[in-house]
């Protein structure tokens, strides 16, 4: 089975598929122990590779060495990639497209929006005109050979998001994307114009949308739950708490602890379970 036929197989069974947003090998190593499918998030990736806002900066090929990277240590794993808008082109966009089918991807999220872009759940978000997402959709489907595509509107203006995921459910992505929903009763409402497409709802920590567990979201009609940050987020505060706590006792390391403290021993352990995922795989999935 292909990787985007198993990821496609996992979005149509019960319930809702989580996909737990990545920004580094180290992170994804972690979030590989605990769940089945990562995201690789745009804002964790232009945070963690450039240390610049998710407002544009990703060179795609950058994008697509780091996906390579994470299908050689993740053989088996579910990866949904953020390409934002294909990087401005459509032929850039199909041509990421299939070069990332061609190292393993599972699937990418292709958005509407006008640059200058923003994160999804920023304000002063603009979108294309619908006529132009739709042609460069329609070339990146036309494009994919098994790939998931996943087909995002950042629409913010009420009638123009039933709208475009009207649109969007029309056509053949295989999941519609609304980012930024700001509550139940949208999502409800977004489930209804969609019909029987599948829908992926976006969560991020600070974020517009509501904090819903993933039980509450199957109810809702949700197929697919990214969880772009929380990774990232969680590096964030734990690093600055820790280096806070070295500079308070002036540079002496904390007491460590080797049954349940993170040190040298467990993070070998981590990394070399990437390694043994690579030679116990097999060597081409749908090859």
């Amino acid at each position: 089975m292909s990787y985007g036929s198993s990821l496609r197989e996992a979005v149509a069974a019960p319930g809702t598929t989580p996909l737990i947003g990545v920004y580094d090998m180290y992170s994804a190593s972690v979030a590989a122990d605990h769940y089945d499918g990562m995201f690789v998030s745009g804002f964790g990736f232009a945070a963690s590779y450039y240390g610049l806002p998710d407002i544009g900066f990703i060179a795609w090929p950058d994008m697509v060495a780091f996906v390579q990277r994470l299908r050689g240590a993740f053989p088996r794993h579910h990866l949904l990639v953020d390409i934002d808008d294909g990087y401005v082109d459509p032929e850039v966009a199909c041509h990421v497209v299939e070069g990332l089918e061609r190292i393993g991807a599972s699937g990418v999220i292709l958005e509407d929006q006008k640059r200058p872009r923003r994160c999804g759940h920023a304000d002063g978000k603009q979108v294309l005109p619908l006529d132009e997402y739709l042609a460069k959709l329609k070339m990146v489907l036309a494009t994919r050979r098994d790939m998931v595509v996943v087909a995002r509107t950042d629409a913010t203006d009420e009638a123009d998001i039933l709208r475009r995921a009207e649109c969007l459910a029309a056509t053949d992505a295989d999941v519609v994307l609304v980012d930024g929903v700001r509550s139940v009763e949208w999502i409800r409402r977004i489930r209804e114009v969609v019909g029987g497409k599948p829908l992926l709802f976006n969560q991020i920590a600070g974020g517009k949308s509501p904090r819903l567990s993933l039980d509450e979201l199957s109810d809702l009609g949700v197929d697919v739950a990214i969880y772009s940050t929380p990774c990232l987020f969680a590096a964030h505060e734990a690093m600055d708490s820790a280096l806070v706590e070295l500079k308070r006792a002036n540079g002496r390391l904390p007491s460590f602890d080797p049954e349940s403290g993170v040190g040298v021993a467990a993070s070998t352990r981590l990394l070399e379970r990437n390694i043994a995922r690579h030679q116990t795989a097999p060597e081409r999935v749908g090859a």
